[in-house]
């Protein structure tokens, strides 16, 4: 199988395309910066491709002679579209690790296009939102019936400036929930619970992640919400960022100011997830996972799904329809664990 590697010179999308030398993997190294892209094609004695996402037919010619992409470009809201829309066209099997709650929605708006012609589109196969998704469904499967489903997430290690740019776009939305099926605004960071992680409980904040969207497609729970832990000046900055004009001078600081985590923190950094089921008789279920850092998970996921993405079932996928609800524990270091029905 022939797979091209979007965005191969981004944070996560250099530890995807070294993770996948090393297991002697050869996939198409790809974007749009070919001052970046051709010393790491080099380096790693791989394949490359140079085209932008501007023109829908040299994104097509991109993907010429491609089983499947792994695109890895954000910010998504303005990539995953035309790049879904081309795979569509040429028949090439898609997956991305946006976090974007609009993204999933705008590919689930894809979903019959995609099905219609027989491409798989499988968003948010990194953390973004692979652990979160999958506890969800856990938490579905124990208590059918249930109403109310939050998540939570711990991130260690830092972020990437890809991620930094990406929430620093979405703080003019605000907070996000689903209520009552639908997806409505709320203040950033309004809701709070106390979240019983493995390393201890700690009390989080609600946040726009991706889980709006995908949790409700893969369980069919009408209220859902999402939270992390967030220190009080992380907090006050991103809701002074909503305002507009300081967004665009931090945002254009990122590339300087924002590294991602290197590789001590990488070994060192561990994530967790968070997720409580209930019901509207008053019935609870939670569960938990632990793993490595949120940017090891990722690659690890993404190179599994990559390898399975042309055999999975048509159309829009969100990680647990298409792999399971036990697919993050087979992952790299994850253990998961579920709670008995109180």
């Amino acid at each position: 199988m022939t797979w091209l590697l979007y965005g191969a010179t981004g944070y996560t999308g250099r530890l995807i395309a070294r993770r996948a030398a090393a297991e002697g993997l050869r996939p198409v190294l790809a974007g749009r910066n070919a001052a970046k892209l051709v010393p790491l094609a080099a380096e790693l004695s791989l394949e490359h491709r140079v085209f932008g996402l501007g023109e829908p037919a040299a994104i097509r010619r991109g993907l010429d002679g491609v089983t499947a992409v792994a695109h890895c470009a954000g910010p998504f809201a303005r990539t995953a579209v035309p790049m879904a829309t081309a795979c569509i066209e040429t028949g090439t099997a898609y997956l991305d690790i946006t976090g974007e709650i609009d993204v999933f929605e705008a590919l689930h708006r894809l979903g019959p296009r995609a099905r219609a012609a027989g491409v798989t589109l499988l968003p948010g196969a990194g953390f973004d939102v692979v652990p979160t998704d999958c506890v969800a469904a856990l938490l579905a499967a124990r208590l059918p019936d249930a109403t109310q489903l939050d998540l939570a997430f711990l991130a260690g290690g830092g972020p990437s400036p890809g991620s930094v740019r990406t929430a620093l776009e979405g703080a003019s939305d605000g907070g996000r929930i689903r209520a009552g099926g639908e997806i409505r605004t709320v203040p950033f960071g309004s809701r709070q619970v106390r979240a019983a992680f493995p390393s201890g409980a700690r009390t989080v904040v609600s946040v726009p992640w991706g889980d709006v969207s995908t949790a409700y497609h893969s369980t069919g729970i009408p209220d859902i919400t999402t939270y992390t832990a967030l220190p009080g000046p992380a907090l006050a900055v991103t809701r002074a960022l909503r305002l507009g004009p300081l967004r665009g001078v931090v945002s254009g600081a990122v590339g300087r100011l924002v590294r991602g985590p290197g590789e001590r923190s990488l070994g060192a950094s561990r994530s967790e997830v968070w997720g409580r089921a209930r019901d509207a008789a008053g019935n609870t279920v939670t569960a938990t996972l632990t793993g490595p850092s949120p940017y090891r998970l990722t690659a690890d996921a993404v190179l599994r799904i990559v390898d399975l993405l042309p055999g999975l079932r048509a159309g829009f996928q969100t990680p647990s329809l298409a792999l399971g609800a036990d697919f993050a524990g087979t992952l790299d270091g994850v253990t998961v664990t579920m709670d008995a029905l109180r």
